[in-house]
């Protein structure tokens, strides 16, 4: 039996270098193409998972709502017809309260935001001068009376004499003559009493009406005198806030959409959230020619500590109402929720917690609102205000408030 060949070392390096994995080599063209597919398509998922889950638990967004409302029907109906930027004011204005004399301030009983009442003290000046004077009016008074006293007496005496027919006419002429001049004194004597004591009481000033006082003008130690330039005699102003009022320019072309007696809105813009019942009281009689504006003035009849003069407010003038089509309830939305692409309406609906797009047809406008005809039943609560960024399925978090 022959024996077999041995391999030489060449054969051996050549078998071990078949069996070597050459990494370097790409793989086949059909094995790359189902790799990148496999990978584009494991990187949208990831993506879209990441997405919702960024979505899921991600901080709420905070917005404002407003409700959606549905009418009764046969229920009167009425928007606004025109709103503007105004200001609160009081009924009587703002009264500003000065002194009748000169004088050192003493002391102020009041503060600014205390209510007072009719003829409350507010202001004491330093009364020491016209104390003094009151009594030197006083003193001269009874010097005058004592005069008038001393001439009777004399015109008894003389009227003796003159029956004895010891005195003259002329002489009594004369001692009546002075009685009349002393009784004038008498009477001069009283007034200048009455003056001093008026000009003491003005060392105290009062409350002229009931009010708030909104500012002290003065400081305690200042000297106040009647008058002056810039009003340097003025040290409180105060106001009747139990009449308050907004006014507001309206625009030549607008007053035909404005007429006494019509119901109006009041908004603060410090609390957009409270809305006050007003009505037009005033429209005055002159329109500025500049402008090309007349001032309104509507009454609040319940206003609250929340309204302060100068406040800045938003006027809403409101249709006279309208009943509704009997047996027609309508929804109404705010116009600020309404959104619209292109001829497409919709709004967005916070519903527990998350906003859901929703379709809307609508009808027609009535001021600040739009008649929904389709797409709402009343009472949802809907997204106004800027909605860049919102989508289907967020999670809002809105303000406590009720439709």
């Amino acid at each position: 039996m022959s024996a077999m060949p041995e391999p030489s070392a060449r054969d051996v390096r050549d078998e071990l270098a078949a069996l070597r994995i050459d990494r370097a080599r790409p793989p086949p063209r059909s094995s790359r193409r189902w790799l990148g597919v496999a990978a584009v398509a494991a990187g949208i998922a990831l993506a879209g998972a990441g997405l919702a889950a960024w979505r899921w638990f991600t901080a709420p967004t905070r917005v404002e709502v407003a409700f959606a409302t549905r009418s009764e029907p046969g229920a009167a109906l009425s928007g606004p017809v025109l709103a503007g930027s105004g200001y609160v004011v009081t009924g009587e204005k703002y009264v500003s309260i000065g002194v009748r004399v000169a004088g050192r301030i003493d002391a102020f009983f009041v503060d600014e935001s205390d209510v007072v009442k009719k003829g409350q003290p507010l202001v004491q000046l330093d009364d020491r001068d016209y104390r003094a004077a009151l009594a030197r009016a006083e003193a001269s008074l009874r010097v005058a009376l004592a005069t008038v006293d001393l001439r009777h007496k004399e015109i008894e005496r003389i009227r003796e004499l003159r029956r004895a027919d010891v005195a003259s006419q002329a002489a009594l002429d004369v001692k009546e003559n002075e009685l009349r001049v002393a009784e004038a004194q008498v009477a001069q004597g009283h007034a200048e009493v009455q003056a001093a004591r008026v000009n003491l009481d003005y060392t105290v000033l009062r409350a002229p009406s009931d009010g708030v006082i909104l500012a002290k003008l003065k400081e305690v130690g200042e000297m106040a005198v009647p008058g002056g330039f810039a009003g340097s005699g003025e040290l409180i102003r105060m106001a009747n806030l139990s009449d308050l009022r907004a006014e507001v320019d309206v625009n030549e072309s607008d007053l035909s959409r404005v007429h006494l007696g019509q119901a109006a809105e009041v908004v603060p813009d410090a609390f957009p959230d409270r809305r006050y019942p007003a009505k037009v009281v005033k429209l005055y009689p002159q329109v500025n020619r500049q402008k090309g504006t007349l001032k309104v003035e509507v009454a609040i009849p319940e206003p609250d500590e929340r309204l302060r003069p100068d406040m800045s407010v938003r006027i809403h003038f409101l249709a006279d109402a309208r009943p509704s089509e009997t047996g027609a309830p309508m929804v109404l939305a705010p116009g600020a929720a309404v959104r619209r692409e292109g001829d497409a309406a919709f709004a967005w609906v916070v519903s527990e917690g998350r906003l859901r797009r929703q379709p809307l047809r609508t009808g027609a406008e009535m001021g600040d609102r739009v008649v929904v005809v389709d797409g709402l039943l009343g009472g949802e609560a809907l997204v106004v205000g800027d909605a860049a960024g919102l989508a289907e399925g967020d999670a809002v978090e809105v303000p406590s408030q009720a439709p």
